[in-house]
């Protein structure tokens, strides 16, 4: 059987989905009726929002005009920073990767970052100069740029509209020229990796798994090796994208398989599957823990119980490994969890597919990172919570995370780009010019500083032209402190924050003025107050809503009027004492925007 394993990479927006769409066209996976725009991109959510957040499969069969027929198993990748740990489980299933740019954008900062990953995966890469249809598309800076940025001579280069369809024949049989086939050694024992996993209600866990060594059908007794548990394979087969029943599949083959996997924690992603009776010595390597760099609570809210978030939450951790949680108790918002995200976007994704996959009602906290904190008495704790933070009697230093951010922005827009990052107290590393007009900056950054609105500035002073990535690169200890937000003189636990001494006043103003804003008004007056510990920084005032006591007297003594008025003071008092305020999501959301 003649295989390749592929990938594409991309920049987000490079038009990774609709080079995915022609080849699943071209091969004739669907049938025209079948067809339509981002066939890989399943979820709703990819499908508004115009970008791939789960790596997705396809078999095609092509038929060669001068070399017969060939299975080609596309693995498709996400394009955002929040998502490179999808990228590398798909790269661990391949033989070779199409490394797509937009030829109107050239290489942007993922593109970069999706390089080094492919190479240091030992990927054949094909490039790919996309969207040459575009009347705004410069195919020869792009070549340009594809020679002196990521050392691909330009002849190994492909011009091509994804949109239309020009180019992309030449592509498909580049693959089958280019990307060395697999190996496929059928005698051996079984070793099979274990690359994506979702619940089925009906079926249990179904895992997708790519074959390295042997083979597996129907009725094969399988184990999975860390955890030592072995299961009877029900079903083996292919994603064509649907779902279709095989026999068995062979190494270097790319498939599903349904073992009755009841246990959500067992089938888990970078695993390694064997042959019970006949199994291999030594597991595969497996994926790097994913390490969460954004925190955030998600308490249920109205008719969801902790029970019902509990049970979503597992079953959506099967399908991304890069999330995690801990039970968390808050005494403003009762029992929920601490959920670790790899950035932003991948925090509101996950609380989306929550919402809408499973019908829940969720209040979702500001996010946070995670501190290092070395205490008087020598010990180091890490916090991923504003409360948990100790007393200041307590603190020896507080160290943050931070990052090296890689940024590409045009020439006319690195003044703009500088002073937002000089705000945000960057360091400069390096400033290099890729090209005539465009600079590569590269940036230590506090993560802290990233988590608010960053990503949207960038876009805002740089109208839509710089991109970012970035990677994880130690602690720095900073002079910070807690920001408490404080409602009707109660501390909202939730609302907590912890930032730069030097921005907190600013930061206070600001919070208590956007919290005016969101807080609907009550019956009695709400006071809102920025603290930094018992020192009042900041305050606002929501006016209650005021029954006219005063609207059936008519006439009198003015004493009636005040007897009247006097009382209702007394009842907005005891209103006060048992009401309690509801703080509604927008105010969570606050905290993001404020700049």
């Amino acid at each position: 059987m003649k295989i390749r394993n592929f990938s594409i990479i991309a920049h987000i927006d490079h038009g990774k989905s609709t080079l995915a769409d022609r080849l699943l066209e071209i091969t004739g996976a669907l049938s025209p009726r079948e067809l339509k725009e981002q066939v890989l991109d399943t979820m709703e959510l990819e499908r508004e929002r115009g970008i791939t957040i789960k790596a997705q499969t396809a078999r095609l069969r092509y038929k060669s005009k001068s070399r017969g027929e060939y299975i080609l198993n596309l693995i498709d990748t996400p394009g955002h920073v929040d998502f490179s740990y999808e990228v590398s489980r798909s790269l661990a299933a391949c033989e070779g990767a199409l490394l797509i740019i937009d030829a109107s954008q050239g290489v942007e900062a993922q593109t970069l970052a999706n390089t080094y990953l492919a190479l240091q995966n030992d990927l054949t890469l094909i490039p790919v100069i996309n969207k040459i249809d575009l009347s705004q598309s410069n195919p020869e800076l792009a070549l340009e740029q594809l020679e002196n940025i990521i050392g691909i001579n330009r002849d190994e280069a492909f011009l091509v509209s994804a949109k239309i369809g020009t180019g992309v024949e030449a592509v498909v049989e580049s693959i089958i020229d280019r990307i060395p086939p697999p190996k496929q050694n059928i005698q051996a024992p079984l070793k099979a990796l274990v690359i994506d996993s979702w619940f089925d209600s009906y079926r249990g866990v179904i895992i997708l798994v790519r074959i390295f060594e042997g083979q597996v059908h129907s009725r094969a007794k399988i184990e999975l090796m860390s955890k030592k548990i072995s299961y009877e394979v029900e079903e083996v087969g292919y994603l064509t994208p649907k779902m279709e029943q095989t026999d068995c599949l062979s190494a270097g083959e790319v498939g599903y398989i349904i073992a009755g996997i009841k246990d959500l924690g067992h089938a888990r992603v970078g695993e390694t599957l064997t042959d019970k009776k006949r199994p291999t010595d030594v597991p595969l390597e497996g994926f790097k823990e994913a390490k969460p760099m954004v925190f955030a609570g998600m308490f249920p809210a109205g008719e969801t119980s902790i029970e019902n978030l509990r049970k979503a939450i597992e079953k959506l951790r099967l399908n991304d490994f890069s999330f995690h949680y801990e039970p968390e108790s808050s005494p403003s918002l009762g029992i929920g969890y601490r959920c670790g995200f790899l950035g932003l976007l991948h925090r509101e994704i996950i609380q989306e597919r929550l919402e809408r996959e499973f019908n829940l009602n969720l209040v979702t906290t500001a996010p946070s990172v995670g501190f290092r904190i070395t205490k008087k008495d020598g010990k180091v704790i890490e916090i991923h919570n504003p409360s948990q933070l100790p007393p200041p009697q307590e603190i020896q230093k507080i160290e943050e995370p931070v990052i090296e951010a890689l940024f590409l922005t045009p020439d006319r827009h690195l003044g703009a780009v500088l002073k937002l990052l000089d705000d945000r107290r960057g360091e400069q590393k390096k400033m290099e010019y890729m090209s005539s007009q465009r600079i590569i900056l590269t940036y230590i950054l506090p993560l802290n500083e990233i988590v608010f609105d960053f990503y949207n500035q960038l876009k805002s002073v740089s109208q839509g032209y710089a991109s970012m990535d970035y990677e994880f690169s130690g602690y720095r200890e900073a002079d910070l402190v807690r920001l408490d937000i404080l409602i009707n003189r109660e501390s909202v636990d939730a609302l907590s924050l912890i930032v730069h001494k030097s921005r907190a006043y600013p930061m206070g103003r600001k919070l208590v003025k956007k919290m005016k804003e969101v807080i609907p008004r009550q019956q009695f007056e709400i006071s809102i107050q920025a603290a930094l510990g018992k020192k009042v920084i900041a305050r606002e005032s929501i006016a209650p809503f005021r029954k006219d006591v005063l609207a059936k007297l008519y006439g009198g003594d003015y004493t009636r009027k005040m007897k009247l008025l006097e009382k209702q003071k007394g009842g907005k008092k005891r209103m006060k004492k048992v009401g309690r305020v509801e703080i509604p999501q927008e105010a969570f959301l606050a905290l993001l925007k404020v700049k």
